[in-house]
């Protein structure tokens, strides 16, 4: 581990073993950062109203977040493999709150998709944060650490919501995009001051740190499973949380913005798993960790072919159980994922940790575009079809035998 200017405040331990409080500043950073992806998912009901954006048209605003945040992390993350990690965190903070703070200004449909690109670019700075715990962390100890990162990041996924929901319901939802905004302001704040420099592991010129990115991909066929697994996962779970408000918002329900954002209460069971799951890696190997995940999320949304035979009342308490299984399969299999992909090379894990989330979140960003169209044209079951079949496809994949995928 190669790091300068660094305090005691920040490193502990003779083995070099990163302080609490970087730990926790870096968990809060990379919620904080990630979370600005799903503030919208909650409020596409009430803003497509205020606005007069259709279903469709309004179905663009987590389509073109999560999209950006794909081209983000192939176009940006591999930068934290070059440059100092610390510098990089503090510049995509400040035009992440400045992306953010455009949304809240958005006076029409228009200005708003550009903001969400944007927003979904800057906070790839998440990309960088767990990368960054992992390069400061000694060996045995990063599965632990990483877990404890994405515990972080996971509760800002399910705290968003439930935080967009109750701002939009009592305060209008331009008021979700303002406070996030302050919110970023002060990780990078908190990264000038906290945050130790951390010298490059190479010198490559851009143009072959992204040539890089594809010589990674064909060099360790673990990288590829683990990539197309979680985007198959991811797939199915956008196309749930980026229809959930629109579905909610008609008949037989006629739920709000804050009701949507409630249910991401279900996603802390995901939350709470994530350091389990690394220790978990940790101690037996991530591989049984990714197929367990799998199975459970295939099986939590398989479940929600039952909703038709419910009352209303029962289909929301389904909703919920089914929420808390699939949330804490794919957190957990992302954990064992991040475990298999950091081992393969100790001087290219920011760019490795690119290519497993360039997967991830192009699968967010189609579940999102399939599953809004679906919604519209064949209903709620149509996505719940689309959300059974990516996560058994994903469980396949983590069936295979190793030597099939080479």
């Amino acid at each position: 581990m190669t790091t300068s200017h660094t305090s005691r405040s920040t490193i502990s331990g003779t083995d070099g073993t990163p302080s609490a409080s970087l730990v926790l500043f870096l968990a809060a950073g990379a919620g904080a950062a990630v979370a600005a992806l799903y503030y919208c998912q909650p409020l596409l009901g009430v803003l497509g109203a205020d606005i007069g954006a259709t279903g469709d048209v309004v179905g663009w605003v987590p389509t073109l977040t999560q999209l950006g945040y794909a081209l983000g992390i192939l176009f940006l993350a591999p930068l934290g493999d070059r440059f100092d990690r610390r510098n990089i965190i503090m510049l995509k903070a400040a035009l992440l709150a400045a992306a953010l703070f455009l949304s809240a200004i958005s006076p029409s449909i228009v200005p708003l998709l550009a903001a969400s690109l944007g927003i979904g670019i800057s906070a790839t700075l998440a990309q960088d944060i767990v990368p960054t715990a992992a390069h400061l962390s000694p060996d045995a100890q990063r599965g632990r650490i990483v877990g404890t990162i994405m515990t972080g990041l996971l509760l800002g996924i399910v705290l968003s919501r439930v935080a967009s929901g109750y701002l939009a319901a009592h305060f209008g939802w331009r008021s979700v995009f303002y406070a996030a905004s302050v919110s970023i302001v002060l990780v990078g704040l908190g990264a000038w001051r906290m945050l130790p420099r951390v010298e490059p592991t190479i010198r490559h010129s851009y143009g072959a740190l992204l040539r890089s990115l594809a010589e990674l991909w064909r060099a360790h066929p673990k990288l590829r499973r683990a990539a197309v697994a979680q985007g198959l996962l991811s797939l199915g779970f956008s196309a749930f949380w980026s229809t959930l408000a629109l579905m909610l918002y008609d008949a037989p329900f006629h739920l709000g913005s804050e009701a949507a954002g409630a249910f991401g209460l279900a996603g802390a069971a995901g939350a709470l798993a994530a350091p389990v799951a690394g220790r978990m890696a940790d101690r037996k190997g991530p591989e049984s960790v990714t197929r367990l995940g799998a199975a459970l999320v295939a099986a939590s949304f398989a479940t929600m072919f039952l909703m038709p035979a419910l009352p209303p009342m029962g289909r929301l308490v389904l909703l919920g159980v089914a929420a808390v299984g699939f949330d804490l399969g794919v957190q957990a299999t992302l954990i064992a994922h991040q475990t298999i992909i950091y081992a393969l090379d100790a001087e290219a894990r920011s760019r490795l940790n690119a290519v497993l989330f360039v997967g991830m979140f192009t699968g967010m960003s189609a579940g999102s575009a399939l599953g809004s169209a679906l919604q519209t044209h064949w209903g709620w079951g149509a996505v719940t079809a689309l959300a059974t079949l990516s996560a058994l496809a994903a469980l396949a994949v983590r069936l295979v035998p190793e030597g099939r995928t080479n």
